[in-house]
């Protein structure tokens, strides 16, 4: 399920699908999935910049992948199908802290040419394995709009449990939002009754 491809790029492989950073020829997928995706996408993120689609913004986007990578601070992951190569959309496990911790946040985003395929559950089931496993987390994290049920639901079926909500978490369309926060836990590390 995991490896290592090309040196140091990471590669997680589910059945349906292939996880691995982005790359610079992952431009035109990556700029088009967004470009077609912005309605949808839209009301969940933050506001994008004027050059977000950008090959020179993209480039930057790759080279903080890179450097996240190395120093184990955050793993940025594109989706393609296995099938076709088809870019499906992204997940990455961010805010990656180590000691008593042991803890990362996650985000992720469907282009809308392929939501409601199970596609992310898939990705972030994946990623789940891949945190737990091969990086010794102890806790995933994860934050959504609390009118986001569709994401709200995704995180469920992952496993996660909602937690409570954070005042003005994030800003999301321009205005700091509230944000539901879920957590799944690594089974073998929950705290047990004293």
């Amino acid at each position: 399920m995991f490896g290592l491809l090309e040196g140091r790029e990471i590669r997680i492989e589910t059945g349906r699908l292939i996880l691995r950073p982005p790359r610079l020829d992952d431009h035109a997928a990556w700029a088009n999935a967004r470009r077609d995706s912005r309605e949808h996408l839209a009301p969940w993120e933050p506001t994008w910049a004027a050059d977000h689609l950008t090959r020179g913004a993209f480039r930057q986007r790759v080279r903080w992948a890179r450097a996240a990578i190395r120093k184990r601070q955050a793993w940025p992951f594109l989706i393609f199908l296995a099938e076709s190569g088809a870019l499906l959309g992204a997940v990455t496990l961010d805010n990656v802290r180590r000691g008593p911790a042991q803890a990362g946040t996650l985000g992720y985003w469907t282009a809308a040419a392929h939501l409601r395929r199970g596609y992310m559950l898939e990705s972030i089931l994946a990623l789940r394995a891949f945190a737990f496993r091969e990086l010794d987390l102890s806790r995933l994290e994860a934050g959504c709009l609390p009118e986001n049920k569709a994401s709200r639901a995704l995180l469920e079926k992952a496993g996660f449990q909602h937690e409570g909500t954070a005042e003005a978490y994030l800003q999301i369309a321009g205005r700091w939002r509230d944000h539901a926060l879920y957590a799944a836990l690594r089974p073998d590390r929950r705290s047990s009754p004293t």
